[in-house]
């Protein structure tokens, strides 16, 4: 096969995950969109965490909400737990590198919150410390994963929210975590802001 087939089949395979899933995942994602206008509402704000590539979707997902998506609006309340190396580089030192968000969820997170958990395979070690955390706050968890959801789709309560990819190649799961995302971006912007470019 030469390499222009091999990028086509990936566009192809691409696109058809995208299909196959739109319907499983419309309701979750709509569902997560609205528990983050209800925070938002109320004066709370997104946590976000993942590791790699979800870590830069949770960095991504916040810049989208601090700074702008595709309107012209006043920022939102979102951190990403994954962007400040004296944070994660002193807890990973003196604690564990397992704890590197859960210990950030227990420090700024409150009641009311929500936290964004990234995970393709959903068995991310600190990620899953990350949603015990939450739960321990009363914070309500939206997970964003693939696969069969893992040891994060086990452990969420009944209020969570679980967008669980149906796929199990690790780059088509994070081609549709992203596009979930500026689903909720957009969906966010809709309801408090309404149409407006």
């Amino acid at each position: 096969m030469d390499l222009s087939t091999r990028i086509q089949n990936h566009f192809e395979d691409s696109a058809q995950v995208k299909l196959r899933s739109k319907s499983v995942l419309a309701q979750p994602i709509s569902a997560a969109t609205q528990a983050m206008v209800a925070c938002l509402q109320k004066e709370g704000k997104i946590l976000c965490c993942g590791n790699g590539g979800s870590a830069a979707d949770s960095q991504h997902f916040a810049a989208e909400l601090v700074n702008r998506f595709e309107i012209e609006r006043p920022g939102l309340a979102a951190i990403a737990l994954t962007t400040d190396s004296s944070v994660l580089t002193s807890i990973a030192n003196d604690y564990d590198y397992n704890q590197i968000f859960s210990k950030q969820v227990s420090a700024l997170g409150r009641k009311g919150d929500v936290l964004l958990a990234i995970s393709t395979s959903g068995n991310s070690v600190n990620v899953v410390a990350a949603i015990s955390a939450a739960h321990e706050k009363n914070i309500r968890v939206v997970a964003l994963t693939g696969r069969d959801g893992g040891k994060m789709g086990a452990m969420l309560k009944p209020d969570d929210i679980h967008i669980c990819v149906p796929d199990k190649v690790t780059a088509r799961i994070q081609e549709v975590h992203l596009l979930c995302l500026h689903c909720i971006c957009d969906g966010i912007d809709h309801i408090l802001y309404g149409d407006k470019k």
